[in-house]
């Protein structure tokens, strides 16, 4: 059996002492308890306040627990996901002239949080707050690829066919998702409407996990190529966007 992860360890030890007391301790103390070098343990505070679990009093620089604690066991926020995603999900609709939609992962769904028109005044009607199949839209495939621990397994699912093109079995739909990892995105071109296609990035908050997805929709033949492939600008465009708004969750989901 391995052993265990000293740094993990560390720490916990560092949360233990700053829960055991009520006041906030200085990096001298925190070393002198744990019998560790003062470098050591400000790599352990600084990491552990980056992901919000340490705060540090900005006039007497000592360490205190963080509210990132008391959010464990509670859903992300989504309006914190959403307020970091705007600007770049509205910059994403105006460079590739399609609608960009933001998806969390529901009970058996994934749940808008935010929708952007596409920029070419066509009618459009907004559609934050509804509620889409996973194995049938980019968003949705984009969470079961990423996100396996925050929705149901796809043997689970309800394989609905929206459209001649949706994928309806179990075998299928876990060839898509392996395709999607090894890309980064995930795809669907028809499946949950007609014509319509998408492709979504997953959006990772602190230590990489998975707080939702960015995808942009339109018509399949602006989306896709020759061979059905989504078109290289397009994904990039869309890896970009994802990596920005992701940088920006880190320390906040």
């Amino acid at each position: 059996m391995p052993g265990s992860i000293q740094s993990i360890e560390r720490a916990a030890a560092v949360l233990r002492l700053l829960g055991g007391t009520d006041r906030p301790l200085g990096l001298a103390e925190l070393a002198a308890a744990l019998n560790l070098p003062r470098p050591t343990v400000h790599g352990i505070v600084r990491t552990l306040c980056d992901v919000g679990f340490v705060d540090q009093d900005a006039g007497s620089a000592r360490y205190f627990l963080g509210a990132g604690l008391s959010d464990l066991g509670h859903p992300r926020d989504r309006h914190d996901l959403r307020a970091a995603a705007m600007n770049w999900a509205d910059s994403l609709a105006g460079s590739t002239g399609l609608a960009v939609q933001l998806g969390v992962a529901g009970s058996r769904s994934v749940r808008l949080v935010h929708h952007v028109f596409r920029p070419d005044g066509s009618p459009q009607h907004i559609r934050t707050g509804e509620e889409q199949p996973l194995h049938a839209t980019a968003l949705g495939k984009c969470l079961l690829a990423f996100a396996p621990i925050a929705i149901p397994p796809t043997r689970e699912l309800d394989l609905q066919p929206w459209t001649g093109r949706t994928c309806t079995s179990v075998a299928a739909l876990e060839a898509h998702l392996t395709t999607a990892r090894r890309r980064g995105w995930a795809s669907e071109a028809g499946e949950f409407e007609s014509g319509v296609g998408g492709a979504a990035a997953p959006l990772r908050g602190s230590g990489g996990m998975v707080a939702g997805a960015i995808g942009v929709v339109g018509p399949v033949e602006e989306l896709f190529g020759v061979g059905g492939e989504l078109r290289p600008r397009l994904a990039e465009q869309l890896l970009a966007a994802s990596r920005e708004i992701s940088s920006s969750l880190v320390g906040v989901l």
